[in-house]
């Protein structure tokens, strides 16, 4: 009997503009033609109450604190009805964003006090990864950087656009300095220089899964 394969929790993180939704298809397809299953999901959302939760966030205004707690009960649900039970199943996660875009993004960027964010990680986290008891984290990011000059010019004219995407480059700048500090140390980060062109972005990609010995 062929044993079930160990869960796999990788998530696609980077600012308003990087690019990285665009290669969740072909790191989903380099998963499936290796034989895994994958259950492909996003953050805030993934859920139906976490969906309702991510429009309150995106398009209402408030203050970090409220942003943070919304983005948390989001995540819990979330965790509780669709990560947890994929990682049990075996499957691999590919997740759009997680609680590092929180750290970036209401940490950094909004300048909330990141103890506060480190607790209710705990609080939302912790004991709630199938295969340890440790904190639920992914066991790869794939961080797409790119400057946020860059990364408004892609923005522009592209939709209407959401109250995090309209904010000002300085934000995202923030938000970017955000995530190298959370990478800074962190062996689950794989930096993905998102100024290349799409083709040259997807073999970084994929040269990051072989590296970690994760796609063939």
């Amino acid at each position: 009997m062929t044993s079930q394969p160990r869960g796999l929790f990788i998530t696609l993180e980077g600012i308003d503009g990087a690019g990285k939704s665009s290669h969740l298809e072909a790191i989903e397809a380099l998963f499936v033609a290796a034989g895994r299953r994958v259950t492909r999901t996003r953050e805030p959302g993934g859920t139906p109450l976490a969906e309702a939760l991510r429009e309150l966030v995106l398009h209402q205004p408030m203050d970090a604190l409220a942003e943070s707690l919304l983005v948390f009960a989001a995540r819990r649900d979330h965790v509780v009805q669709v990560i947890a039970p994929a990682l049990a199943r075996g499957d691999v996660v590919l997740c759009d964003r997680f609680t590092d875009a929180t750290f970036a993004y209401q940490g950094t960027g909004r300048s909330f006090d990141l103890e506060v964010l480190r607790t209710l990680e705990r609080w939302v986290q912790q004991g709630q990864d199938p295969r340890s008891d440790a904190l639920l984290e992914p066991d790869l990011t794939l961080w797409f950087d790119l400057e946020p000059e860059v990364a408004a010019e892609r923005l522009a004219g592209a939709r209407l656009p959401d109250k995090f995407e309209a904010q000002p480059v300085e934000f995202f700048r923030r938000v970017r300095a955000g995530y190298a500090q959370r990478a800074e140390g962190q062996a689950r980060f794989e930096r993905i220089d998102s100024s290349l062109a799409r083709d040259a972005v997807r073999q970084c990609v994929a040269d990051a899964l072989k590296r970690r010995g994760l796609a063939g």
